[in-house]
């Protein structure tokens, strides 16, 4: 019997393993209860990174408080709370020291599961925030074979693109993505890399040659396009939509991925007068968290799995 691995990655804000295993489950768990053949198996891959940039982020925030001037700052508790916390982690990420951690992370929880499976298995990617752009990035990016890099770093990033099928040097073996689901995603912002980190005319940051080519493997196996749900809460302001943006993504390989943006609810009544103002980001991080728990998410995601053959 075929298994259905789902990875789970999470995105910012989130610094307890336990709360993030929590907040999986709930999706697991009507994934499980939507599945009638009760013979089909389906095993959960927890990828838990937010541990790895705490040291520095609370070196960043006690810099600040001990400026004679952080008192004349607005905001303060919205800027080391939220805008912190979210280009903190981007910026961690991208360094290599805290990017090699993740990297290495990713290889131990995930790569000793994953390495069971085979051709006729499948794997469901769900991640969260900018948990979206860390998984992408270790499996596309070109910026982990730069042979600057330590080779143990770059190994690991080759095995692990490795246990996916339709990515070399192997691309004829490993597990077949089956459905990508991304919530809360600000993998739209995370494109422009591609424009502004070209050097030589090669960008580092560069997702859509592998990505394109493992989807185009992936029809071959599959002769269907792959399922990708992109859910945004209107008041989140990390969600941003990727249909318009399927070119940019993914050049010419858009007939191999059908992707959907999900709008995971219409938001409080009371704050749609001023939708297209500031005052809706007071609540901003409530509505970033809101889609564990949201039943037009997890409905959503349980009927692609099910279906998925």
């Amino acid at each position: 019997m075929p298994t259905d691995y789902v990875l789970f990655v999470h995105g910012v804000k989130v610094h307890d393993s336990k709360e993030f295993e929590r907040l999986s489950t709930i999706l697991l768990n009507r994934i499980r209860d939507s599945i009638s053949d009760k013979s089909r198996v389906v095993t959960p891959i927890f990828f838990f990174w937010g541990d790895l940039n705490l040291a520095a982020q609370k070196e960043l925030v006690a810099g600040l408080t001990a400026s004679p001037k952080w008192s004349d700052f607005w905001f303060r508790d919205f800027r080391t709370e939220q805008i912190l916390e979210f280009v903190g982690d981007a910026a961690l990420y991208l360094s290599r020291h805290v990017g090699t951690q993740v990297v290495q992370r990713f290889r131990e929880k995930g790569l000793g599961v994953l390495k069971g499976g085979n051709t006729s298995d499948r794997l469901h990617i769900i991640t969260h925030s900018w948990g979206t752009v860390i998984l992408f990035d270790i499996l596309f990016a070109r910026r982990w074979e730069d042979p600057i890099l330590d080779v143990e770093v770059r190994n690991s990033v080759k095995e692990l693109r490795n246990v996916l099928f339709g990515l070399d040097p192997n691309p004829q073996s490993g597990i077949p993505l089956a459905s990508i689901h991304t919530m809360g995603s600000p993998l739209a912002l995370f494109s422009l890399l591609n424009i502004s980190g070209n050097v030589n005319g090669v960008s580092t940051h560069d997702l859509t040659p592998d990505l394109s080519r493992l989807l185009a493997n992936l029809y071959t196996l599959r002769q269907k396009p792959l399922p990708w749900r992109n859910f945004a809460h209107p008041g989140d302001p990390i969600a941003y939509p990727i249909e318009g943006l399927k070119r940019m993504l993914l050049d010419s390989s858009t007939a191999y991925v059908d992707i959907q943006d999900v709008i995971s609810e219409q938001g409080n009544i009371f704050n749609r007068p001023f939708s297209q103002k500031l005052v809706p980001l007071l609540w901003g991080g409530e509505a970033h968290g809101s889609y564990w728990d949201n039943p037009l998410v997890g409905k959503t995601i349980s009927e692609i799995i099910r279906a998925a053959v």
